[in-house]
């Protein structure tokens, strides 16, 4: 079997699949008037077509699922596209990224469909904070949901928290508190520009150096990162249950460790969340038959992806917001 490579020695074995573009949430930081969809939107893909998707990307190495929105709660056939992920050979761990809202409902049943991580958006701990950066009052039913996961025998349960200049960088006394004995990993994820939020960019961009040198001052101590992890660098202390993870794109190297790839709602391929390049993988979805010319196709793309992002340079390349595909 022939892994995706890219013209930089750079393999990928991990795909973030959004599988809807809606979202419940009006996060400041992506959608603050909520989501706004045409009528005239594309479809999604099918559960068929997802399934000959993750079979001919599990052909070229994929062992690492992530799957995506939007807000992927909001599909109704969210277990069924959770089984048939599982059904595939060679796909080792499947993830899902949710803002929290349905787990005390369905995280049971996901859980029995094959879900193996799960990651949960949680901005601040303290209420009023929650709810002044989500535009929801949900926090309470969330962390209700988050107790019932732990009890699952998840691989591993993170939350994420977007960091941002005076809405919630004061939170990390309370976060500290959460994880001396709940076993999770907080990430926290440097505020990304996007086509759509250069005023609030401007206003709330903190660094996240500045907080990994006040968690080194702490005690914290980076941990090695596995060969299929994520982008986070991970911190963690002895008197700690739980661990702290930076996300920090505007670092130096960020994108020298890329292993994975992209795919939004409607098929299309990104090989960067701010990338210019990208293809319909639809028309290789439609037929079993289309798998090795899928394949093909996911190689070829490869040699058109870049070194890294141009974020510093402020191009944000085909992402107008980061529900757009997962962000």
């Amino acid at each position: 079997m022939a892994l995706l490579a890219d013209r930089f020695g750079r393999t990928f074995p991990y795909l973030r699949l959004s599988v809807i573009e809606a979202c419940n949430f009006r996060c400041s930081y992506c959608l603050p008037d909520g989501y706004l969809g045409a009528r005239q939107r594309p479809v999604p893909l099918s559960r068929e077509e997802i399934a000959r998707l993750l079979r001919g990307f599990a052909q070229v190495g994929l062992r690492k699922l992530r799957i995506t929105g939007g807000e992927p709660s909001l599909r109704r056939d969210l277990p069924e596209i959770i089984a048939s992920a599982a059904a595939v050979g060679g796909i080792q761990t499947i993830a899902l990224t949710t803002n929290g809202t349905q787990l005390d409902k369905r995280v049971q049943r996901w859980r029995e469909a094959g879900l193996t991580h799960l990651n949960v958006s949680v901005d601040a701990l303290d209420r009023e904070r929650f709810r002044a950066i989500t535009g929801h009052d949900r926090l309470p039913e969330i962390l209700r949901g988050l107790d019932l996961a732990h009890g699952l025998g998840f691989g591993a349960i993170k939350l994420n928290a977007v960091l941002l200049k005076g809405l919630n960088d004061d939170q990390l006394p309370a976060w500290r508190d959460y994880l001396r004995d709940h076993p999770v990993s907080v990430r926290f994820i440097e505020l990304m520009r996007t086509g759509d939020n250069a005023a609030y960019f401007e206003r709330h961009h903190l660094r996240a150096s500045a907080l990994e040198e006040q968690l080194l001052a702490d005690g914290w101590r980076l941990q090695p990162r596995p060969g299929d992890a994520g982008p986070a660098r991970e911190y963690a202390h002895p008197a700690f249950a739980g661990r702290i993870g930076i996300i920090a794109p505007y670092s130096k190297d960020f994108c020298a460790g890329c292993n994975r790839l992209r795919v939004t709602h409607t098929g299309d391929l990104r090989l960067c969340l701010f990338g210019n390049v990208g293809i319909p993988l639809r028309p290789w979805l439609q037929d079993d038959a289309d798998r090795d010319r899928l394949a093909a196709a996911l190689q070829s793309q490869l040699g058109l992806k870049a070194i890294g992002h141009q974020l510093h340079a402020g191009e944000t390349g085909l992402t107008p917001n980061l529900s757009t595909i997962g962000g």
